[in-house]
């Protein structure tokens, strides 16, 4: 089964590696100046939506909700509204969740670029309508499977139909100011459609598009669509009357809007003037350059995608009603799932995740234990609190067995599964770890942190490459506790009979570990069975909420070399990890005061060294601004420094699509050595100012600066010349902007990206040719709900 999925991403990324074609006209998907988008349309719906929720929920408690609900809101704003009537914590779930939608719902242009249905073209009502209600009842399943991203996914791909619907029909045309509900429900009927053989528009009036629909089809409230085609003009099979319009039954004819002035009103020529486009009357067509049916008479079209669109002094109209159809939609699946259940879904109650993936050979028993100990505590320590863990995550495995996967929002039935645990067999090592490590980056949410206990090395390393790729698509965090490693039994001297072990991992087999986890940002920490209980207190110090990264490096081979890193007021709880054999390093703080790795306890923080892992605790106080620490080791070594804030920042890579002027979520890995955009969003920080953003080398000092372009609010586009060699990560500088002074800022992902060193280019000869790869390959997508893109946030 996971060799079927990796195959279909395969087939996702190379289809959108193939087929770069022009994208059916829409609402702008990420960025349009001075119109709105699917992303804005997307995510002021939600926030709104999510508003009244907690303000329901804030009634019902009888607290005060103070938030005015506009079209104003902010993921910051709601986030701390809410937060007063429930148990939110950081801003930065709430914003991926939020991102994952929409982003989703802009992948549906690229996905899906040569269907109809999908944007409501070519009068596909009936079809587009069966999109929405099977995308809403996919939704509500996958909720009640707790399965989340899932369902964040088909809800972004239901809302660009749903708000396509808007943009690309005569519905705001037609004056109403409500959105047609009977595009979200099956129970009611869709009539007084255009037959396929009605014409409903002519040609525009010059530049002029505002009187093109044809005065009968407003009369008579007849519902119509433009055509689009890439490599056509040909509107439809049927050749349209041009003497007179077909009448249609007026059976279900929606009410008449309220009595105003109709928008075609003020077109510049009355209606009682003869109408030049009248002498060829057929099907409208969407229109803008990419459509070839708006060359062809009656020319023109009747998109409202932006303000510039042939229909675009209607935008702002369908764009709000997109608003409120979306929100129609939201309190549909609101009602269907419950108040928890939707914040849930919008990542608003969502806190850690506790995932773990434990060898269960008969060696491990002690390690089961210290598992079981570690978890236990955190449940009961953070029970009722705003840090309980919302989720539980467990993933068993031995050989030649792993799994189940175990997901559960009860503590008490994680409790019993990992107590139920017992350790056996394991004669014939190694064990099947990465499998079971996969097993749990499929089923774990993203950004999840996941440890995995083992004393033995992985038996399908061949796994390798396709683990890198899903930590690198989901984003989550991966950390060893290894308790049966070589290179750790040699440095501390453990006697050489213990050293041979059938199951001792050597170098070579240990480095795969490392590798996976520097990848993720996490760490392979090699302790022995005696001192695991001191190790796990990294699962204590990682499975809590709003983690961000300052700093995080790998130097391999290693070399003595001196760091910098900026702490603000914002973060609390900063703690140091180094990794090595036996390195030597000094912390400066900004006040001029160091403290070695030697001393346990001193005038920055308390050290405790465990294994290979020595863990530094800053003291809390006044920590804002430059520090300074320099590491000296003759082997490899990491650093990463880390802390609690609720500014963090989320980013996706994505390519300007020319024919219709916006970004696009990126389908593959940028190029290396080419140019690359990221959109960039940065949470927490409504009063911040994005100063740099870097693609820093993972393994060395190099580092390519972007150029940085404000889109809205706190979001951002960053261009760079060039893609760096090898894995890279990306680091944000800024300013925290008060009333009186600007403090800097830093914040880096902990996850390794790559770019791809891989071009195909396909000629595409005919217009049947592309339409039969279309319609294999987006079978298979149907058959993969995720779409083809990366989301990465800080921590």
């Amino acid at each position: 089964m996971v060799v079927d999925m990796v195959s279909l991403v395969v087939v996702a990324v190379l289809w959108g590696t193939l087929f770069q074609l022009p994208h059916a006209a829409a609402f702008k998907p990420l960025t349009s100046e001075g119109s709105l988008t699917h992303r804005e349309i997307t995510e002021t719906a939600i926030l709104r939506k999510t508003a009244e929720v907690c303000q329901d929920i804030a009634n019902a408690k009888g607290r005060d909700f103070t938030l005015p609900i506009s079209n104003k809101l902010t993921v910051a704003s709601v986030q701390v509204a809410c937060t007063k009537s429930f148990a939110a914590l950081s801003s930065l779930s709430f914003k991926l969740s939020i991102a994952k939608i929409y982003l989703s719902n802009a992948a549906v242009d690229l996905v899906f670029l040569l269907s109809d249905a999908p944007h409501v073209d070519n009068e596909a009502f009936s079809e587009a309508r069966d999109l929405i209600i099977q995308g809403v009842a996919a939704v509500k399943a996958s909720m009640k499977q707790e399965n989340y991203n899932s369902a964040r996914v088909r809800l972004g791909a239901l809302f660009h139909t749903l708000q396509d619907f808007y943009s690309h029909s005569n519905w705001v045309e037609l004056g109403f100011t409500t959105p047609l509900r009977n595009m979200t429900r099956s129970d009611l009927p869709l009539n007084n459609i255009a037959g396929p053989k009605t014409p409903t528009c002519r040609s525009c009036y010059g530049e002029n598009c505002s009187g093109n629909i044809l005065p009968e089809i407003l009369q008579q409230k007849i519902l119509t669509s433009g055509y689009f085609n890439l490599f056509s003009s040909s509107k439809t099979a049927a050749q349209c009357s041009t003497s007179h319009t077909s009448r249609q039954p007026a059976a279900s004819v929606p009410p008449s809007p309220p009595s105003h002035t109709h928008p075609l009103r003020e077109a510049h020529v009355p209606d009682s003037e003869p109408y030049p486009g009248d002498l060829e009357k057929c099907k409208c067509s969407h229109g803008t350059s990419a459509d070839r049916t708006s060359r062809h008479e009656p020319t023109g079209g009747i998109n409202k995608d932006t303000i510039s669109s042939e229909h675009g002094f209607l935008h702002h109209s369908a764009a709000n009603l997109a608003i409120s159809a979306t929100m129609e939609v939201l309190e549909e699946i609101r009602l269907a799932a419950g108040n928890t259940a939707f914040l849930r879904l919008m990542g608003l109650n969502q806190t850690s995740v506790l995932a773990f993936v434990i060898d269960t050979t008969e060696s491990m028993s002690d390690d089961i234990e210290e598992a079981k100990r570690v978890s236990f505590s955190i449940i009961d320590s953070r029970k009722g609190t705003s840090e309980e863990p919302s989720e539980y995550i467990l993933v068993p495995f031995n050989d030649p067995d792993f799994g189940p996967l175990i997901r559960t929002g009860n503590a008490d039935i994680f409790k019993e599964r990992i107590s139920s645990l017992l350790a056996s067999g394991g004669g014939d090592t190694p064990e099947m770890c990465l499998s079971g490590l996969l097993l749990a980056l499929a089923g774990a949410p993203p950004s999840s942190d996941i440890f995995v206990f083992t004393d033995a090395a992985a038996k399908d390393s061949a796994l390798k490459s396709i683990i890198e790729a899903m930590i690198e698509s989901t984003r989550s965090t991966v950390t060893f506790m290894l308790t049966n490693s070589i290179s750790f039994r040699r440095r501390r001297g453990i006697s050489e009979r213990q050293n041979t072990s059938s199951r001792a991992m050597s170098q070579p087999k240990i480095q795969l570990y490392r590798d996976l986890a520097h990848v993720s940002g996490g760490q392979a920490i090699e302790v022995t069975k005696a001192t695991l209980p001191q190790a796990t207190k990294v699962i204590t110090d990682t499975s809590t909420s709003a983690l961000v990264t300052i700093l995080q490096v790998v130097r391999n081979p290693a070399k003595a070399e001196n760091f910098s890193f900026v702490l603000d007021e914002t973060l609390s709880n900063v703690t140091v990890y180094v990794t090595g054999d036996s390195p030597v390093f000094t912390l400066n703080s900004p006040t001029g005061m160091s403290q070695s790795g030697s001393e346990g306890n001193g005038p920055l923080g308390s050290i405790q060294t465990v294994g290979n892992l020595w863990r530094l605790q800053l003291i809390s106080g006044n920590q804002t601004g430059k520090w300074r620490i320099s590491i000296n080791s003759t082997n490899s070594y990491t650093l990463k420094v880390f802390g609690q804030s609720s500014v963090d920042f989320l980013f996706t890579f994505v390519e300007y699509d020319g024919s219709r002027g916006d970004f696009i979520p990126k389908d593959s890995r940028p190029f290396t050595g080419g140019n690359a955009t990221l959109f960039l969003s940065l949470m927490g920080g409504d009063s911040a100012t994005v100063t740099d953003v870097l693609l820093v080398n993972a393994s060395g000092s190099g580092a390519v600066n972007g150029t940085i372009t404000a889109v809205a609010g706190t979001e951002y586009l960053v261009t760079f010349n060039r893609i760096p060699e090898g894995a890279f990560l990306v680091q944000l500088k800024g300013l925290l902007n008060d009333l009186s002074s600007s403090t800097r800022f830093q914040r880096q992902s902990p996850t390794q990206q790559r770019g791809s060193r891989i071009t195909i280019v396909v000629s595409l000869m005919t217009e049947k040719n592309v339409s039969q790869r279309a319609g294999s390959v987006t079978e298979c997508f149907r058959a993969w709900s995720p779409f083809p893109f990366q989301l990465y946030s800080g921590y």
